[in-house]
């Protein structure tokens, strides 16, 4: 039978489960804290009714320990229910993420984590030097450097056990990472070689937002496995984002790029012409199979996405949503590029023999297989410096196609559509400058209608 003890303003609830094999009693225990205002009659009646409910649970084996430290529920978490349910990258995320949640809050039971903790939390993750990944750039002419101690980039790679890359990252004057930069400074001996890139070490809002609903995910699912009776983050209010505009380009700059596409190998020029006119994301483009564009229609079917984890490598995953899967028309001319491309990729297949790989993508390495996503942004960085065009990423391409639509005038469900947004409101967030810019061409429109004499004055 429960037993119900007041303990302040909350009462604790006891229920035995009988012994363990060593003759120690299990006990199951939950706190159950009365709603502000309830008189004392009805918040003993409602703990009696609560300590029923668990005791019922208790005895059909659905509750576990809701005494359970929060490090320990999302070990459970993690392998009962996010490695199941989720997506490998969204697991991913929310991992790095637990990286400041567990030495913050990892100690506390669950059925003791208070909205106070979370607030707090919120406000520690807004100071500055809370960035873990922030970016360092070489101070120093590395190439120079390395003539100067005798020392090869290869021989650098190896004594501060990075890659070449890195070395070569540095050379460049590009930036690395904190921690790339920590073991090169420690195998030279000299910490003056790198600097912060961001004077600002602070998480934006939207990372903080991030954590918020990681955890507001893992209670509710404590509250679905019955540990606990509500979810603290209900009683907090969630971090509020600051959105950023898109970066985008305009009809000018666009046509400018486009131009610049001509002197681009093949493979290049079709990927980023069809990032221009199908708005498709970086991992919906680098998923698609030459089955899934309809070259007599001008269709592209859009089902899929190739990804890229470290601990996975390349691999293929459903789109975002299931909005995102969606049949786009494309112009014929961008048709007939990627029909020109399909016969120069048959010509290298034919000259690589076994040794292509025959992975049926689209966009493929020198032997066939899927091209990493990484792979399409670098080219794209480098194609922009090499031609003093905007700096812009990849990503930007398709705010680009989305703005250029709605300032053409497209409707906002048709660009949603295109853009395989699962929201509607999703669209008018994002391209508000654009529906801003759309209306007022439109106003410029009506004025000129129904003011027909103006118009011939001006004139």
């Amino acid at each position: 039978m429960a037993t119900i003890r007041k303990r302040g303003n909350s009462y604790q609830i006891r229920v035995s489960c009988g012994y363990d094999v060593k003759g120690n009693q299990i006990l199951k225990t939950m706190t159950y804290k009365p709603s502000a205002g309830m008189t004392a009659k009805k918040a003993l009646k409602e703990a009696e009714r609560q300590a029923a409910l668990f005791e019922e649970r208790c005895i059909n084996g659905t509750v576990l320990d809701g005494n359970m430290k929060l490090s320990d529920f999302a070990d459970k978490w993690f392998e009962d229910y996010a490695e199941k349910q989720l997506k490998a990258k969204t697991v991913a995320l929310y991992r790095e993420l637990m990286k400041r949640i567990i030495p913050a809050l990892g100690h506390i039971r669950i059925d003791r984590l208070q909205p106070l903790h979370l607030i707090e939390f919120y406000n520690n993750l807004a100071e500055d030097g809370m960035k873990i990944n922030t970016k360092y750039k070489p101070i120093v002419d590395f190439k120079q450097h390395l003539k100067n101690i005798h020392m090869t980039q290869r021989g650098l790679a190896e004594l501060a056990g990075v890659s070449i890359k890195v070395v070569e990252s540095c050379v460049k004057g590009v930036n690395i990472s904190r921690v790339s930069a920590d073991k090169i400074s420690t195998a030279l001996k000299d910490i003056s070689l790198f600097a912060p890139v961001e004077a600002n070490t602070s998480l934006s809002s939207k990372t903080i937002q991030h954590h918020h609903r990681l955890l507001s995910c893992m209670l509710n699912t404590a509250v679905e496995w019955q540990m606990i009776v509500s979810n603290p983050c209900d009683r907090v209010k969630a971090p509020k984002a600051t959105r950023k505009e898109a970066d985008y380009l305009d009809d000018k700059q666009a046509i400018e790029l486009i131009n610049c596409l001509n002197s681009a190998p093949l493979k290049y020029k079709a990927m980023i012409m069809l990032f221009i006119y199908s708005g498709m994301r970086r991992g919906e483009l680098c998923g698609l199979n030459w089955t899934d564009i309809d070259f007599k229609n001008n269709l592209i079917n859009i089902n899929k996405s190739s990804l890229y984890l470290p601990d996975r490598g390349i691999y293929e995953d459903t789109t975002k949503n299931k909005s995102s899967e969606r049949v786009i028309r494309i112009p014929a001319d961008v048709i007939s590029l990627l029909a020109e491309y399909k016969r120069e990729q048959l010509q290298l297949q034919l000259l690589m023999g076994d040794q292509w790989k025959g992975s049926g993508k689209v966009f493929t390495t020198q032997d066939g297989k899927p091209i990493h996503p990484d792979t399409v942004t670098g080219w794209f960085h480098k194609f922009t410096v090499a031609n003093n065009l905007p700096d812009i990423h990849i990503h930007s391409l398709r705010h680009t196609n989305a703005t250029l639509l709605i300032a053409g005038g497209t409707d906002l469900r048709t660009v949603a559509k295109r853009l395989g947004h699962a929201n509607l409101s999703t669209t008018s967030n994002i391209y508000a400058h654009a529906i801003r810019i759309a209306d007022e061409i439109a106003s410029e429109k009506l004025s000129d209608i129904l003011n027909p004499a103006e118009r011939i004055k001006q004139a």
